[in-house]
């Protein structure tokens, strides 16, 4: 990764709101994998065209490619096609050019880049002069397997992420093969301002290692804790809580059950767990309506935060919206882009098709988008949208 790049990933590169909302200002920092000789096609417009056609709705590199080709004119020139010296006029590359490209892109400069824009693009909402205390963001941490990607010979890529609560992908991350994502945790938050934030992990991320480097990068944690880790899950299991009071209950009726969810906290310094200040209990009673049947589920939770930096409230949101992340990211890639479907399987592809993805989906979440497949449709119909959303116009 090129030393510019390094810092464009990190929020104390300064930039106006019109440089941030531009995502050629990102974009460029990302090396072109070709040699000088023949190349016809400048890396930027084309990364910017793929980036559009994607907010589309485009799937597949053939769509891309075609929607490369349908472009008129002038969405071309603000692209930045370069114009034929004679004629005026701006070719557009093959598809297979394009797929040349997009198989060698560097993945790791690609993902900083989308993440750093994606960062930059809406800055924090900042609390009122009075309030002391900063606001909280929560981030959720959670992989994917890009099953498409599956070979004969390889097993299929798996992707790390990072994205905050509301459905906007800060950072990703490719695991490496015959590898877990434990490895790559720290990493992928390398590239994030972690500030006054408050990740959210599953159980296999609650590791000595993952709190004492959050605690140092200025984060919270809520870690899930499991038999994965016998000793700790014993120390919080075996606390009375019984005896402890309810802090917070809800009761939702959805999807044809009813289910009901309470919490409750314990103030403890002694837990084996870098930072750990509370220990957490949340029951689940899910009844589905169609058939009666009753599941109840404990789940235990350490977090850094004490009993000051968080409501109960905040704390069964954040625990519950970690979830989010499969809801809002995971399903809809596989969903509305069809994602484990694709085919795709040649060098990067996989991860770059991903990055892509992650960026439309994120540009439509900030933008207030719930429905992105409405979006896609929405987008499609005229050439200059998708062009408008990344800033490019």
């Amino acid at each position: 990764m090129t030393t510019g790049l390094g810092q464009l990933a990190f929020p104390n590169l300064r930039l106006t709101q019109q440089d941030a909302a531009d995502l050629r200002r990102f974009l460029i920092w990302v090396p072109d994998p070709r040699g000088l000789r023949g190349r016809r096609y400048p890396l930027l417009p084309l990364l910017c065209a793929a980036a559009a056609a994607v907010l589309t709705g485009a799937r597949s590199l053939i769509a891309i490619g075609e929607w490369i080709t349908d472009a008129p004119q002038p969405v071309l020139r603000v692209l930045g096609f370069p114009a034929d010296p004679l004629t005026g006029i701006r070719p557009t590359p093959h598809a297979a050019t394009v797929r040349r490209l997009l198989q060698r892109v560097d993945g790791d400069a690609l993902d900083a880049a989308i993440g750093a824009y994606l960062q930059a693009r809406t800055p924090p909402s900042q609390l009122p002069e009075p309030s002391p205390k900063p606001s909280l963001r929560a981030i959720a941490v959670d992989g994917k397997t890009v099953r498409g990607s599956r070979t004969t010979t390889a097993s299929a890529i798996q992707l790390l992420a990072a994205m905050d609560h509301h459905g906007v992908v800060l950072a990703q991350r490719q695991v490496a093969s015959k590898s877990n994502e434990i490895p790559a945790f720290q990493p992928l938050l390398d590239t994030i301002d972690l500030e006054s934030t408050v990740p959210t992990t599953d159980a296999l991320h609650t590791q000595h290692t993952h709190g004492a480097y959050l605690r140092t990068r200025g984060a919270h944690y809520l870690a899930i804790v499991k038999k994965n880790h016998p000793g700790l899950y014993e120390q919080v299991r075996k606390l009375p809580w019984a005896e402890i009071p309810l802090e917070h209950r809800t009761r939702d009726k959805a999807h044809h059950r009813v289910e009901i969810r309470r919490l409750k906290a314990a103030a403890f310094r002694h837990l084996d767990y870098p930072g750990a200040r509370q220990a957490i209990q949340v029951v689940r009673w899910r009844r589905e309506l169609s058939t009666g049947k009753l599941t109840v589920e404990r789940v235990y939770v350490i977090t850094s935060l004490d009993i000051y930096d968080a409501t109960p409230a905040q704390l069964a949101a954040w625990i519950r919206g970690h979830w989010g992340i499969e809801n809002l990211l995971h399903h809809v890639r596989d969903r509305t882009f069809r994602e484990d479907d694709s085919k795709v399987r040649t060098g990067h592809l996989p991860r770059t098709m991903a990055g892509l993805r992650n960026l439309a989906i994120s540009v439509f979440r900030q933008n207030g988008e719930t429905n992105i497949a409405a979006a896609h449709r929405h987008t499609s119909r005229d050439y200059h949208r998708p062009l408008s959303a990344l800033g490019l116009t």
